[in-house]
């Protein structure tokens, strides 16, 4: 309720230290607000106790509540609603190519390699509202999963369906997966191109040249960051499947990847390689990835101030006019 309600000028709050003192004085003054007359007995009077004169503190309490109003109203009272619009400046579109062939499974990575990646990816992906995003999936072929959009929803469901299955020819075709990246950038208008490039393997499939394919992205003015994934030495990874119940049975395999393209496509572009050895290897890779590509993102807020003092103000003042009608008409003296 008070959350946009705030105090312009909140150092008049401290003139409430003087009522304290305002009441002390009345009550040190109060015998002297009434006349008096000594006499040396008021046995001829007849005493009546009258119930006006107990009233009479009323006269104070209006006063004392019209200057708490006036002090808060001094403090100027309002209420802000801010709205907030932002523009980029600096667009960036990025195409996430990954490697879904059955090597992806090792277990190197927990709780497999193509599952690290979903999550690492995902949580890139959430940090990028300001960016078009795309995602391509290549084994012995490629397509694309989701051409490049603004619409995270989409990005990250397709990233979720992503797994490997035997629809797509089993190998690795780096070229091809770059080259069907590339041809998703290739008519972009954004200032800044890029794509994550990421395998555990070495190119075997395919009809297309990784090398020929960096160099259409060098034509575009695409920038390809690649990422080796797999730890150093064997692996557990999938050999073969159970003809009998469908299972995959893994064994300990050697780690084979050819960082030397990895490192050519990524020069040849002004990318970078990097190597994921571990999750939380691929996690920093991601994380530096997002740093070196960063959207410039304007911001322009508007403030809406809705002054609250001027009812105080009016309220005030009529308490005041209340209290002076009281004193001149109800407890006025003629002592």
């Amino acid at each position: 309720m008070f959350a946009n309600f705030t105090f312009e000028n909140p150092e008049f709050f401290w003139l409430f230290l003087l009522l304290p003192l305002a009441i002390a004085w009345y009550f040190w003054k109060r015998n002297k607000q009434t006349a008096e007359l000594k006499i040396s007995t008021t046995r001829g009077f007849k005493v009546k106790s009258g119930f006006l004169p107990k009233l009479r503190p009323v006269l104070f309490l209006l006063r004392l509540l019209a200057l708490s109003l006036i002090i808060v109203a001094m403090a100027r009272p309002r209420t802000v609603d801010i709205s907030t619009e932002t523009s980029s400046s600096q667009g960036i579109d990025i195409v996430m190519a990954i490697d879904v062939s059955a090597s992806m499974l090792a277990r190197d990575l927990q709780p497999n390699r193509l599952d690290a990646l979903k999550s690492v990816a995902e949580e890139f992906v959430k940090d990028r509202p300001g960016d078009r995003i795309g995602l391509v999936a290549y084994a012995g072929e490629s397509f694309t999963k989701t051409p490049i959009t603004s619409d995270k929803a989409i990005v990250l469901k397709a990233l979720e369906d992503i797994e490997y299955n035997d629809v797509l020819e089993n190998g690795t075709a780096i070229g091809s997966g770059l080259a069907t990246a590339v041809n998703r950038l290739k008519d972009s208008k954004a200032e800044s191109k890029v794509i994550i490039l990421l395998t555990d393997g070495v190119n075997n499939s395919g009809f297309i040249d990784p090398k020929t394919a960096s160099e259409l992205a060098v034509e575009f003015g695409i920038k390809v960051y690649t990422i080796g994934v797999g730890s150093n030495g064997m692996a557990l990874s999938p050999v073969s499947v159970d003809q009998r119940t469908g299972r995959i049975i893994f064994g300990r395999v050697q780690v084979d990847i050819d960082e030397d393209l990895l490192k050519d496509i990524a020069a040849s572009t002004e990318g970078k390689y990097f190597r994921a050895t571990d999750n939380e290897k691929l996690e920093e890779i991601y994380e530096e990835i997002d740093s070196l590509e960063k959207t410039e993102i304007e911001e322009f807020r508007y403030y809406n101030y809705d002054e609250k003092f001027r009812p105080l103000v009016l309220l005030a003042a009529g308490l005041l006019l209340f209290e002076i009608l009281l004193r001149l008409t109800v407890f006025r003296s003629f002592i």
